[in-house]
């Protein structure tokens, strides 16, 4: 159970809580496939970022999983937001958000992202390329200034996968030191009287598990400071380190120490300042996955059990279409009976979905008892994070709803997508 929320705890003939709620309940409520989300779990971790980080900012990475609840909780616990679109910008602003309290991210922001950015006051925009300059300069009103950070690659390969590997300069985001992109935007920058530089920002990429990546990533970006006050006379106040902070998927897998993190960080910042001649700039960091992914769990039904040859295939009612990420990033889950109480001895089985797709496959090779059969409960622990953010319409089945578990109530986040959704929008009859 080390993967699953902290709030799991087992019930009698299989079952497990969440939340206080047992799972069986809230499939039955709710149908299958849902999303649970454990609202004391994703509380618990801001807080434990923000006690590591207790000189930072910590904004959650809306990209991971966003709703207006989830908007909510990370207003009321103190965290700010970034966002990669005017959909996502929107929708947390109209929750009540503080917009100047969000950052605005994005390789190839479109001009509605960009107009709904400075409509809305958001607190910095993160400039991903060259020609974003003098569109954002042009867009910003007359007689204001914008706060805007550079994205910058500071060549370092970090990730748990080269899907998400997102640090080194032959990917798509941000502006690279090598080549001196980086140095280029920033002179540019600093030459619009629009636009206010107030700092760097550099992301190395997803489910890094190691401290060392991001000590290599200050130590760069404050030699990059340094050459910007050295050439220009300006002193950046803030230093953006992105996220990226691993969690575990299966027992046993290792997850970012964050306290560690946050202890080392700080140290190499201080001494790399130090050396450097710079103050101290204000340290921003940006988990997403790390809040919201280990207090998510997916339920599933199984619809068909099927032997082919050495293979034990389980067939359940979602798949690709609410969860990408295995055929993606050969992600790796452990899914887990619920709400039946089995001796059978466990067997390997491919857990696999509903879509016509051969790579619609949820779990290679995981143990569930021998017994499996057509309408029993699966829970996917570690499901809260790129899950739903990431569905799709594929084979119009519809987007499963999520619902929020705290003191042993349950209630609906977001719906179930309908056939009436698909109708409403497909007006070309």
């Amino acid at each position: 159970m080390s993967v699953w929320p902290a709030t799991t705890a087992p019930l009698a003939h299989g079952d497990l809580a969440v939340g206080g709620v047992p799972l069986t309940e809230i499939a039955d409520r709710f149908g299958t496939p849902t999303y649970v989300i454990d609202e004391a779990d994703v509380r618990a971790r801001c807080r434990a970022y923000l006690r590591a980080f207790p000189d930072a900012e910590v904004h959650y990475a809306a990209k991971a999983f966003l709703c207006r609840a989830m908007a909510h909780w990370m207003d009321e616990e103190g965290l700010g937001l970034d966002v990669c679109s005017a959909g996502e910008l929107e929708l947390a602003v109209t929750t009540g958000f503080p917009a100047e309290r969000i950052v605005l991210h994005g390789n190839a922001k479109s001009p509605h992202d960009l107009r709904a950015a400075l409509r809305l006051g958001v607190g910095r925009i993160v400039i991903d390329s060259a020609s974003e300059i003098a569109r954002l300069s042009a867009a910003v009103p007359s007689g204001s200034r914008q706060k805007v950070m550079v994205r910058v690659v500071p060549g370092i390969a970090a990730g748990g996968h080269a899907k998400i590997r997102t640090g080194t300069d032959d990917q798509k985001f941000g502006l690279s030191i090598t080549d001196g992109s980086a140095q280029h935007a920033v002179a540019r920058i600093l030459g619009q009287p629009s636009l206010e530089l107030v700092g760097l920002h550099c992301h190395l990429g997803s489910q890094i598990t190691t401290e060392k990546p991001f000590l290599c990533a200050v130590r760069r970006m404050v030699g990059l400071m340094a050459r910007i006050k050295e050439q220009h006379g300006v002193t950046l106040p803030e230093l953006d380190l992105g996220g990226g902070h691993g969690i575990a998927y299966r027992p046993g897998e290792e997850a970012l120490d964050i306290a560690s993190l946050a202890r080392k960080v700080r140290a190499e910042l201080i001494e790399s300042c130090a050396a450097a001649g710079l103050t101290v700039p204000r340290l921003i960091v940006e988990p997403g996955r790390a809040v919201a992914g280990p207090a998510g769990v997916a339920l599933y039904r199984v619809l068909a059990v099927k032997r082919t040859g050495e293979r034990t295939f389980v067939a359940v009612d979602g798949g690709m279409s609410d969860n990408p990420r295995p055929a993606l990033y050969g992600v790796r889950y452990v899914p887990r009976l619920v709400g039946r109480h089995s001796t059978a001895e466990p067997a390997p089985v491919t857990v696999v979905g509903r879509h016509c797709e051969a790579g619609d496959v949820l779990a290679s090779d995981v143990p569930l008892p021998g017994d499996v059969r057509p309408g029993d409960l699966l829970g996917v622990p570690v499901a809260g994070a790129y899950h739903l953010s990431m569905a799709s319409g594929y084979n119009l089945v519809g987007r499963p709803p999520v619902a929020a578990v705290v003191d042993g109530h349950a209630r609906l986040l977001v719906r179930r997508e309908s056939l009436e959704d698909f109708r409403s929008r497909d007006v070309g009859l």
